[in-house]
C-alpha cells in the first residue's frame, strides 16, 4: 500500500520534531519511507495566538492496514508529547494520513483522503513537490486546488533537503 503522510509541528523546536518524526517513520516495522518534501513554514489555521507551523509530507509504502497505520502514527504523536488541548491548537507533532492508494475511507476515526487537504497550502505544496501528478480517488488532480490556496502564506525552509533522510 502506498500512502502520503502530512507532518506538522509548532512547539518545542518544530523543525527538529519533524526531522525526528521522519527518522521514526523510517524505522517503523511494516513501513518504508520512500521520499519526503522539504520543510515549510506557515501561519496557523484556527487560533492565531500560537506559533507558526513547520510542515512536510512523506511518501511511504506500508504493509499496515489503514487503521493500524493510523494507530501507529498516533503512538508516534504521543511519544512526541502530543496533547489535544483545543481544536486546531498548537502541537508538538501532528501526523495525518492524507492519501492511501486510490482508496476512500470514511469511518469514525479515519477519513481518507484527509478532508481538509485540498484547502491547505501547507499540505498541497509539499505533497505536489514529491508527487506533482497526485490524484484524489475520484481522479481529480490535486494541483487543480492550488488556485484556492494562493492567499495562504507558506515558505520552504532551507534546513532539510528533500530525501535527505532516505537510506
Amino acid at each position: 500500500m502506498h500512502a502520503f503522510i502530512g507532518l506538522g509541528s509548532n512547539l518545542d523546536h518544530p523543525s527538529q520534531r519533524l526531522i525526528s518524526a521522519l527518522w521514526a517513520l523510517q524505522r517503523l516495522p511494516g513501513l518504508t519511507l520512500r521520499q519526503h518534501s522539504r520543510l515549510y513554514t506557515s501561519a496557523p489555521v484556527g487560533p492565531q495566538d500560537q506559533p507558526d507551523y513547520v510542515n512536510a509530507v512523506a511518501a511511504v509504502d506500508t504493509s499496515l492496514a489503514p487503521h493500524a497505520l493510523l494507530h501507529t502514527l498516533q503512538a508516534l504523536e504521543l511519544a512526541a508529547g502530543r496533547q489535544r488541548l483545543r481544536h486546531w491548537g498548537e502541537r508538538t507533532l501532528d501526523l495525518d494520513i492524507l492519501l492511501i492508494d486510490n482508496r476512500a475511507i470514511d469511518s469514525d476515526d479515519l477519513q481518507v483522503p484527509h478532508p481538509q487537504m485540498t484547502r491547505r497550502a501547507f499540505v498541497l505544496l509539499p505533497l505536489l513537490e514529491i508527487c506533482p501528478h497526485a490524484l484524489l480517488p475520484d481522479g481529480t488532480a490535486l494541483s487543480s486546488f492550488l488556485g484556492q490556496v494562493t492567499e495562504q502564506p507558506i515558505s520552504p525552509l532551507a534546513e532539510l533537503d528533500r530525501n535527505a533522510l532516505i537510506e
